[in-house]
């Protein structure tokens, strides 16, 4: 066998297995290259740019069909939900959240977190909860139970001790009643008027002796004398009256008289109706008045030093920092009620607000073709080169199948 038929027996599968592989590289490397069309001429070659950089927006709109339809399904969504939303994990995330918070509060700029507070502070007792107020005050059983409780357990029982009865009658015959006001009440008492009344009533009520004094003697001459002498010698007045006080032991009789008063001494059937009285008045109160009286206070009180005093308790209070576990557990377990009942309406409203076939679409487009197909590459790359592998090998069984059709045929 001469060097020329030995290369008509070689040639083929040589030649085969050579156009077999590298057609089938060209072929893979054609998907994605040229990047960007050529033009020679003023007209685009054709195959220019490669099959998926030409096609890159209908390749993203399969995609995301692709993966909506049969991988992110609503029914999926709300399973990897219902994965991320476990009782653990939002109990976890809660309490890091108040931790944080905590955390910022007690670290952060202080005079932000305090103008805050003063302005929940604020309105609260400002707004809110005068008008709330204002509403219940028309219910009939509003605070009945407390204001009942508070006049069996106070006023039903508050009685004066001896040293306060002393003190309270000592304050009123020296602040509220000295002998000048007395004196001053004698003579605005002491009417032409009041007098002539006096004198008449003492003339027609009496009998025996004390007739015989009314009807000659009278008394209206000496309650106008005595009036005269309270105008004209306002400071003897003053000093018979503080006498008389004195004489007749009448701070001892107050003090008395304010030692036993107790409303435990009226009947029963008073102390009802006093207590009755007292909780409509409070009512009527609130409804006409009580929006304006808790306004007028809330703006009377230094709201940013009460909530200065209240962020600086928050820090140092062991109890916030402990109860930051049971009040995510409840939290916790509140938004597992709401999501087992509601989930999947919120699933369905949150799927047109993501727009995920949009983002989907969004992100492949924007993708350039080297990064696409380094992607495509890294996941099928062992599988694109098993292709161009089975192309030389094809080649090389056709090669060698010619080689045979020529060995028979001689």
């Amino acid at each position: 066998m001469n060097l020329q038929s030995l290369i008509i027996l070689v040639a083929p599968p040589i030649l085969g297995g050579i156009i077999g592989y590298f057609t089938n590289d060209i072929a893979i490397k054609m998907l994605f290259r040229p990047y960007k069309p050529i033009h020679l001429g003023g007209r685009r070659l054709p195959f220019t740019p490669g099959l998926i950089p030409a096609n890159q927006e209908r390749l993203a709109q399969r995609i995301s069909n692709a993966i909506l339809g049969s991988l992110l399904t609503p029914e999926e969504l709300q399973n990897i939900a219902r994965r991320l939303l476990q009782p653990e994990r939002v109990q976890a995330a809660i309490q890091w959240l108040l931790s944080l918070t905590l955390t910022q509060i007690q670290q952060g700029n202080e005079q932000r977190t305090v103008k805050i507070v003063s302005n929940i502070l604020h309105d609260l007792v400002g707004q809110s909860l005068p008008r709330t107020i204002k509403v219940l005050a028309r219910r009939e059983d509003f605070l009945e139970a407390q204001l009942n409780q508070l006049f069996d357990q106070v006023l039903l029982e508050f009685q004066f001790s001896q040293s306060q009865a002393e003190q309270l009658s000592k304050w009123m015959l020296d602040a509220v009643l000295p002998p000048d006001v007395l004196r001053q009440g004698a003579i605005d008492f002491l009417t032409d008027r009041n007098i002539q009344v006096i004198d008449e009533s003492f003339r027609s009520k009496t009998s025996g002796t004390y007739w015989v004094v009314a009807n000659l003697f009278g008394v209206r001459n000496a309650l106008v004398r005595l009036r005269t002498h309270c105008l004209d010698e306002p400071d003897a007045s003053n000093a018979v009256i503080k006498e008389l006080i004195r004489t007749l032991n009448i701070q001892d009789r107050l003090r008395e008289v304010l030692q036993n008063l107790s409303l435990q001494n009226l009947p029963v059937s008073t102390v009802r109706q006093l207590r009755r009285t007292l909780r409509d008045n409070f009512r009527h109160y609130l409804q006409t008045q009580g929006e304006e009286l808790l306004m007028g206070l809330s703006n009377s009180v230094d709201w940013d030093k009460v909530a200065g005093l209240l962020v600086n308790r928050l820090r140092a209070s062991e109890a916030v920092n402990s109860s930051l576990e049971p009040v995510s557990k409840e939290l916790a377990l509140v938004l597992e009620r709401y999501l087992e009942r509601d989930l999947e309406a919120i699933v369905k409203q949150a799927i047109p607000i993501l727009n995920l076939e949009q983002v989907i679409m969004d992100r492949v487009k924007a993708t350039s073709p080297q990064n696409l197909e380094a992607a495509i590459q890294g996941i099928v790359k062992s599988e694109l080169q098993g292709i161009v592998n089975l192309g030389g090998i094809l080649g090389v069984v056709v090669g060698l199948m010619q080689t045979v059709f020529v060995l028979l045929t001689r």
